[in-house]
């Protein structure tokens, strides 16, 4: 079955970096557009960045925009988030998914059709 895994999640401090990875077994992400996702205690789960199938695209939230960049590696079927600049507001866990298609425009978790199951990003002042 399908499998991603998280890894690179800490606790740091507020303007400090984190590069997350999310490696996928089971099944290749080369024909799949990829997700990161986030939940703060007590919130909403709330999308963060997208990227199409091949690399071409990629979409972020308005909150992560020019601090956070997603990137894949189709050969090795892991993707990436590097985060810089972190903020408080920034903990959650951080969670990837795999979306239906080619591409996942809306960032709406029903285009995703399967979940890591997180880690842990803690920010603090």
């Amino acid at each position: 079955q399908v499998q991603l895994e998280e890894s690179g999640g800490g606790s740091v401090q507020a303007g400090d970096s984190l590069k997350l990875s999310c490696a996928a077994s089971g099944r290749t992400i080369r024909d799949r557009a990829m997700g990161w996702f986030r939940q703060a205690p007590g919130k909403e789960r709330e999308f963060v960045a997208t990227i199409r199938w091949n690399g071409g695209s990629t979409t972020y939230a308005d909150s992560v925009k020019g601090r956070f960049t997603m990137s894949r590696d189709n050969a090795q079927n892991t993707v990436y988030l590097q985060m810089n600049s972190l903020k408080p507001e920034d903990t959650a866990v951080y969670s990837c998914a795999m979306a239906r298609g080619l591409i996942a425009p809306a960032g709406q978790g029903s285009e995703y059709s399967y979940w890591g199951r997180g880690t842990q990003v803690t920010v603090s002042s």
